[in-house]
């Protein structure tokens, strides 16, 4: 696999795997009962970006060595996954 493409699925899937882990231990302004003038209750208390980003470093990179190492050694594609949309275009 080329580097653009191999950098190309990893960022996908780091994207998908921030907005699962973005919400791992939130605490709202809400739940520590010190919601600030002008926001809503839902708002973080207290973002911590680098703790997301690391963690969501590791998880996608956990995700992908997998995916790479199922497509790689053991043969897996979109192809061996089972297709359940009909074919229209075969007559």
């Amino acid at each position: 696999m080329q580097f653009l493409s191999a950098f190309a699925v990893y960022f996908v899937i780091w994207w998908i795997t921030l907005f699962a882990i973005l919400p791992i231990g939130l605490r709202t302004q809400g739940d520590e009962q010190d919601v600030v003038l002008g926001t809503v209750e839902s708002a973080p208390a207290r973002f911590r970006g680098g703790r997301v980003v690391l963690m969501t470093t590791i998880a996608s990179a956990l995700i992908y060595g997998a995916w790479y190492l199922a497509s790689t050694y053991f043969g897996f594609s979109m192809n061996s996954l089972p297709r359940i949309v009909p074919d229209f275009g075969r007559t």
